[in-house]
């Protein structure tokens, strides 16, 4: 019967190959939005981990979310430098990192912090940033680059560069007096750290003409500066955007929460990244169902031009059918060899669409990353888009039924029958 229907189907070979490019399509639409959603909502999940609390200004919990970890947005309010230092005089906080944005390099955003964020920063399941290449922060003048920003700016260690205020490739006026020089390049993670520059909050200051405390490592040699600290001026001190907390008991995550959420000084958020990307996947849970349903039109589109695409060939084949039926096939048979020829037509589809979709992530993967931001990594086909192609399949087959029946009640004689 497969024999039979590969004949028949070689023997239209131009309605076929149609047939199979539309089902293809279809499949790779379906498997690429269902990838982008999987693998997509996979990435912001694994962008950040144990981290326990991100406080800035009074915002919205997802606002502060994607400016802070994703670097998507801008905050209109910052954190004031008194604020930084009663969150580090909190019971129960083990790290801080504080976060200072609003400066861009090209397309790629500023990050300035301390060395504390490649100690304490940790991305999908606890993994630690690695340098690929140099080190941390050597001095105010220094700054460390994500891997996709070394990769496309061709930076090295040892080269210079200089920042620009404004963000998202939006440049207000260049800071060409206060170049910074390479001294470390992470490792790829797959993150937002990869699209990003670092550099130290003292550098900051001096771009922007004012002076900032480094905190890395404030309490190392205390006593040695306490005589020059009652006698010196304190210098006026920079703001930040967010401040990432790390504690020393996770239960203690909502009290703190709640604590500074109603602190007093000045307005601030607290929130929880877990739940922060739980509220933000239900905001788009409606975008995912809207493109999920567009995908399953135009595979029901391709489906459809199978069917009538077979029911289109029968009234050609119709002295096909009754030479079949005069050489001892049955009705069986004859409605047998429909349903292969649909089953063969959406397998082969399928096939190429899967086919599509692996070459498409793999020549074009590095493409949608850098114009996107969007990774897209060839792994093997998940359990939904195994059921999906089980779909495809079924509703071919089913479908199949239409003109396999039309087939079975055609009489021998309405085929042999010479129509004038």
């Amino acid at each position: 019967m497969i024999r039979l229907a590969l004949a028949s189907l070689l023997n239209r070979k131009a309605s076929a190959w149609l047939t199979i490019l539309a089902i293809a399509v279809s499949t790779l639409l379906l498997l690429g939005v269902e990838r982008v959603r999987h693998q997509t909502q996979e990435n912001f999940a694994n962008t950040i981990s144990g981290t326990d609390l991100i406080v800035g200004a009074r915002t919205g919990n997802t606002q502060l979310l994607l400016s802070s970890v994703f670097h998507i947005g801008a905050l209109s309010n910052t954190l004031s430098w008194q604020s930084y230092q009663h969150l580090q005089g909190l019971r129960g906080v083990a790290w801080h990192i504080p976060i200072a944005l609003g400066d861009s390099f090209g397309e790629f955003p500023v990050v300035a912090t301390s060395t504390d964020f490649f100690e304490y920063f940790r991305y999908a399941d606890r993994q630690a940033l690695i340098f690929a290449q140099g080190d941390s922060f050597d001095d105010a003048q220094t700054a460390v680059l994500g891997a996709e920003v070394a990769k496309r700016r061709q930076l090295k260690l040892g080269d210079k560069f200089t920042i620009s205020h404004g963000s998202g490739g939006i440049s207000f006026s260049d800071h060409d007096a206060h170049p910074f020089k390479v001294s470390g390049i992470l490792e790829r993670t797959g993150t937002p750290v990869d699209q990003a520059v670092y550099i130290p909050l003292s550098g900051l200051g001096q771009v922007h003409g004012e002076s900032v405390r480094d905190t890395t490592h404030e309490n190392e040699h205390a006593h040695d500066h306490e005589h020059t600290h009652e006698h010196s001026h304190e210098p006026p001190v920079y703001t930040f955007s967010a401040v990432l907390l790390g504690l020393s008991s996770r239960p203690l995550a909502l009290r703190m929460q709640r604590d500074i959420n109603t602190y007093q000084g000045e307005p601030l958020t607290a929130i929880m990244p877990g739940m922060a990307l739980t509220e933000l996947w239900r905001t788009l849970n409606l975008f995912e169902k809207a493109l999920l349903a567009v995908s399953t039109l135009v595979v029901a589109t391709g489906l459809l031009g199978m069917l009538t695409a077979l029911l289109s060939s029968l009234r050609e084949r119709r002295r096909e059918m009754a030479v079949l039926r005069a050489v001892g096939a049955g009705p069986v048979t004859i409605f047998g060899l429909l349903v292969s020829e649909a089953l063969i037509l959406a397998m082969v589809g399928v096939g190429i669409g899967i086919g599509m979709l692996y070459l498409i992530i793999g020549v074009g993967g590095d493409a949608l990353l850098a114009n996107t931001g969007i990774l897209l990594r060839a792994t093997p086909l998940t359990t939904t888009e195994w059921s999906f192609l089980a779909a495809i399949i079924l509703a071919a087959l089913i479908l199949s039924f239409i003109p396999a029946w039309r087939a079975y009640r055609n009489a021998l004689a309405d085929g042999l029958t010479i129509r004038v």
